[in-house]
């Protein structure tokens, strides 16, 4: 049996990790919330790793507050960066890998193909500046780490786009949603499954390919027309009564849609490395939203 320790309960990926495990009986998650271990605190960290002494450790916890981070700099720093390098000092002290995930705001959007590990990183803001430190730390502590980049992440669980739209869609007669910001929507659920496949590989002393990774969706949208495949989705789902299959959708610019942190404009990521090392990709984007919606609305969390 492979133990996990994996720091955070509630999150989207977390409770996402919590789901999937069912389908892979050769591992054993122990999830820890704020509650069991306040990642905020250094000692904690190492108190946490030291009783369950894992095989692989993995961390679904993230200061994601984007706009609230840049009045909130130190608290991202601290959850983003700090609780980051005890949990891979931690983990090199036991000699088990790490896996950390990171994001698409460490580039700064002026791209215009998809992003590959090795290209350079700009973030804009203090949310993207914050979690790429996090990642510069994991880099300099362990060898035997993962970092997978993603992007746009949505699930059944938590606040998240996709449950944000079929509200406004369900509630409104029209919503304005930005049109000049490009990414790769991605489910948690997929992130999971791939994150748990990966699991017994990682940890076999001849591992060789620790390093940095982007794992994204194979879908290329805007944030329209993200909310317009939600919307066709949803409709095909709940029937064409549902008051959110008439709801306009109108394309605005960012500069119409302020923010107080900048997105990227252009934060598609290639998996191609991933792809190479691993043998896999992500679920195609349209079963995976499918998946997803059936779910919500399976368990009604969309009203």
């Amino acid at each position: 049996m492979i133990k996990v320790l994996v720091f955070g309960k509630n999150g989207q990926l977390a409770r996402s990790l919590a789901w999937r495990c069912k389908a892979f009986a050769g591992l054993r998650l122990q999830f820890l919330d704020r509650n069991d271990c306040d990642v905020a605190q250094s000692g904690n960290i190492t108190k946490a790793v030291d009783l369950y002494r894992p095989d692989i450790v993995i961390n679904a916890t993230a200061y994601t507050a984007v706009d609230l981070a840049e009045s909130e700099p130190e608290l991202a720093r601290r959850v983003n960066c700090d609780a980051v390098r005890g949990m891979a000092e931690n983990a090199a002290r036991h000699s088990v890998p790490f896996i950390h995930v990171s994001t698409d705001y460490v580039f700064d959007g002026e791209g215009k193909v998809p992003y590959r590990e090795t290209d350079p990183v700009a973030p804009l803001g203090v949310y993207g500046a914050t979690k790429l430190a996090g990642e510069e730390a994991v880099r300099t502590i362990t060898n035997q780490h993962l970092i997978l980049r993603t992007s746009w992440v949505y699930s059944p669980f938590g606040k998240n786009f996709v449950k944000t739209m079929l509200r406004l869609l369900g509630d409104k007669k029209h919503i304005s949603v930005v049109d000049d910001q490009q990414g790769c929507p991605t489910s948690a659920l997929d992130l999971a499954t791939a994150i748990l496949r990966i699991v017994p590989d990682i940890i076999r002393r001849d591992f060789d390919q620790f390093g940095t990774y982007h794992l994204v969706s194979d879908a290329e949208m805007t944030w329209r027309a993200f909310t317009s495949e939600i919307q066709a989705k949803a409709t095909k789902i709940l029937g064409e009564q549902w008051l959110g299959a008439t709801c306009e959708i109108k394309a605005v610019t960012s500069a119409e849609f302020p923010t107080a942190a900048k997105r990227p404009s252009y934060s598609v990521m290639s998996t191609e490395k991933f792809i190479a090392n691993f043998g896999f990709d992500l679920p195609e984007f349209n079963h995976s939203l499918i998946e997803v919606l059936r779910n919500l609305v399976e368990g009604e969390e969309y009203a």
